[in-house]
C-alpha cells in the first residue's frame, strides 16, 4: 500500500504513516474525529506547525541548555513509570461471567424506578378547588387554563405543568394521588402543606429493569476501574514494604 507524503518540512517528510500512528495515540473515543478529510488535515497543519517550531528550537539551541536536560529527564522517568504500570495492571481483567454476578446482585442499580408526568393546580382553600374542579368537569375551562387562571403555583405559567417525577420527589399526600390517578383524571381536592391541589397525571411510566446484554459493557468497564484500582494500591503498598518511604 503506498505510503503517501502529505508534507515536507526542511526536507523532512511526512507521511500518511505518521499521521496514522498520532492518530492512534488518542484515545479510542476520540479517533472517530479523525475519519474526516477536514480533521485530517487540520492534524496534518499541527504536525507541520510542531516541526517548525522543534526546527527553531534547535536553532537556538534549547535542547543544549539545563532547562532542557532536566525536561528530558523527568519525561523519561514519566514514560518509565506509565509503561511499568501499564504492565502492572495489564492481568487485571473482567470476564463476562464476573460481570453478570455483579448484575445479579445489583439489580436495584439498573433498574428504572415508575414516574408519572403530571400537572397541577394550587390553590389556598378547598371551597375554591372545589369550584375549579367543577368548571372543568363541566367543560367551562380546561385544566391548562385553570392553572394559568387560578393556579398560585409558578408552574401556572406552563399550564401547571410539573414534568415527570418518581416516588420520593413530592410531598406524601401529592404523591399518592398522583400515582393513584388514571391518565387524564382530574383528582378530587388533594390538601398538602402547601394547599389545596387538582392533579391531572398525563403519562405513566412503570418502571423498566435494564436487560444485562444493554449495560453489560458498563458493567465490564466499571469493574475494570475497580480492579486496576486495587492492583495498583496493592502494588504500591508492596513496593512501600519493599524498598520504604517516609513520610513527614
Amino acid at each position: 500500500m503506498e505510503n503517501k507524503v502529505l508534507a515536507t518540512v526542511a526536507g523532512k517528510e511526512i507521511k500518511e504513516s505518521d499521521l496514522k500512528n498520532i492518530i492512534s495515540r488518542y484515545p479510542e473515543d476520540k479517533r472517530a474525529y479523525f475519519t474526516t478529510d477536514e480533521a485530517k488535515k487540520q492534524l496534518l497543519e499541527q504536525i507541520v506547525s510542531f516541526e517548525l517550531i522543534n526546527i527553531l528550537g534547535r536553532e537556538l539551541k534549547i535542547n543544549e541548555t539545563e532547562e532542557y536536560a532536566d525536561n528530558v529527564k523527568q519525561a523519561e522517568k514519566d514514560i518509565l513509570t506509565q509503561l511499568t504500570l501499564n504492565k502492572i495492571l495489564l492481568d487485571v481483567t473482567v470476564t463476562e461471567e464476573d460481570a453478570l454476578n455483579y448484575y445479579n446482585n445489583n439489580k436495584n442499580l439498573f433498574t428504572q424506578p415508575p414516574t408519572v408526568s403530571a400537572k397541577h393546580i394550587l390553590v389556598d382553600n378547598k371551597e375554591l378547588c372545589d369550584q375549579i374542579k367543577k368548571e372543568i368537569d363541566n367543560n367551562e375551562i380546561t385544566f391548562e387554563e385553570a392553572a394559568v387562571k387560578y393556579s398560585t403555583c409558578p408552574s401556572k405559567e406552563q399550564g401547571g405543568n410539573l414534568g415527570s417525577f418518581g416516588r420520593g420527589m413530592m410531598v406524601p399526600e401529592f404523591e399518592e394521588a398522583a400515582f393513584g390517578l388514571d391518565i387524564d383524571v382530574v383528582s378530587d381536592p388533594v390538601q398538602t402543606q402547601f394547599g389545596y391541589h387538582l392533579i391531572k397525571v398525563e403519562e405513566k411510566n412503570e418502571g423498566s429493569e435494564a436487560e444485562f446484554e444493554d449495560v453489560k459493557s458498563k458493567i465490564v468497564n466499571q469493574l475494570l476501574q475497580e480492579g486496576q484500582q486495587r492492583k495498583y494500591l496493592d502494588v504500591v503498598k508492596e513496593l512501600e514494604n519493599k524498598y520504604g518511604v517516609t513520610r513527614a
